[in-house]
């Protein structure tokens, strides 16, 4: 497996083909991603790469992270992420990578933080019915309805779906399909939506499923 690379969500726009068919694609600014260190299996347990992009200024950094940063002896950068591969050897410290990583027509997974959309009831969370909009139904139309048994098990099972937090968590699109890539510019278009809203931080990486149809 390969390593990925940190991008930046810019928005959705479309496309088309040389024969006319309509496109969506997600444009990702993918950032210089720069090599900051290596995990091996001998000395940390697991085989990754680290990477971090869109260097920061050292009075934006806190203590712990800038001494991180002056112990490997790199600079500091705003956004670090690891990427397990399966060998390391073929990357160095310093490495810089751009969107020539991936290619047009490859499938990649995105992974985003979704947009967080506050407390929800169970009907826009998890697309519930409702109850009945008449017949005696007062008040508690957009409830959930029962949440449990009786005396048995006398307790709501872990699980139950019902009203709560709802977005801001990690997603990931599977089996994406590049549709091309503008070195000059750092941009990966690939079709279709990824999580996240606007200028969000997504990760691309190459699809671990690419064999699966979905």
């Amino acid at each position: 497996m390969r390593i990925g690379l940190i991008a930046e969500k810019v928005g959705m726009t479309q496309l088309f083909d040389d024969d006319g068919t309509q496109v969506p694609v997600t444009v990702l600014k993918v950032s210089p991603c720069t090599v900051v260190s290596l995990k091996s299996k001998d000395k940390d347990g697991y085989d990754a790469v680290q990477l971090g992009a869109k260097e920061g200024k050292e009075k934006h950094i806190n203590k712990p992270q800038l001494g991180y940063f002056n112990k490997l002896g790199s600079k500091p950068f705003r956004i670090l992420k690891e990427f397990r591969i399966d060998d390391p050897a073929g990357y160095t410290v310093g490495d810089v990578l751009d969107a020539t990583h991936f290619s047009p027509g490859q499938l990649v997974d995105v992974t985003g933080r979704t947009k967080g959309k506050g407390f929800a009831g169970s009907m826009k969370r998890h697309g519930f019915g409702g109850l009945r909009a008449t017949h005696g139904v007062s008040i508690v139309h957009r409830c959930h309805g029962s949440t449990g048994n009786r005396t048995l098990p006398g307790r709501v099972f872990k699980g139950k779906r019902m009203a709560g937090h709802m977005g801001d968590v990690n997603v990931t699109t599977l089996n994406l399909k590049v549709h091309s890539v503008d070195k000059e510019m750092g941009v990966v278009l690939v079709r279709g939506a990824v999580p996240g809203g606007k200028n969000g931080v997504v990760y691309i990486r190459d699809a671990i499923k690419s064999g699966v149809t979905l």
